[in-house]
């Protein structure tokens, strides 16, 4: 009884979900952060072409 009640086929999907969903928010906020920096000097580096 306690084999079929501790089983955790289904933990790890889950906990790699979690961490991906958690990497996917970091690095969406990190370029969000980075974005306008980014554009800028970008732009910079067109003008000077």
């Amino acid at each position: 009884m306690f084999l079929v009640l501790h089983r955790e086929e289904g933990q790890g999907l889950a906990e790699y979900a979690l961490i991906l969903a958690l990497v996917a928010l970091l690095a969406i906020g990190g370029l969000g952060l980075v974005s306008g920096n980014l554009n800028a000097w970008l732009t910079m580096i067109g003008h000077n072409l």
